[in-house]
């Protein structure tokens, strides 16, 4: 019972992705319309070797936002590894 709840669990943060990010192109594409195609988008990623974070972006203010970002997931995974494995009581 408790892996079927994981997998419906699953399935629906997916699913919630994926119309995050069709709401997001179709927010782009509805924005460029209304400049008349003039838009200046940016944009970065996280890419998490192990414990390294590896960070780009198109400028150095997106780039400093995804240390940030990239920081704080760390620490929540780090947290929920440690409830998870007993080492520290919830």
């Amino acid at each position: 019972m408790l892996i079927v709840n994981v997998i419906m669990l699953t399935l629906v943060l997916i699913a919630i992705a994926f119309l995050l990010i069709v709401c997001g192109m179709a927010l782009l594409i509805l924005s460029s319309m209304r400049r008349g195609g003039e838009v200046r988008a940016e944009g970065g990623g996280v890419v998490i070797v192990g414990p390294l974070p590896i960070v780009f972006g198109t400028s150095e203010r997106i780039a400093k936002g995804l240390i940030l970002l990239a920081m704080l997931l760390m620490v929540i995974v780090l947290a929920v590894f440690l409830i998870l494995s007993g080492v520290v009581r919830w």
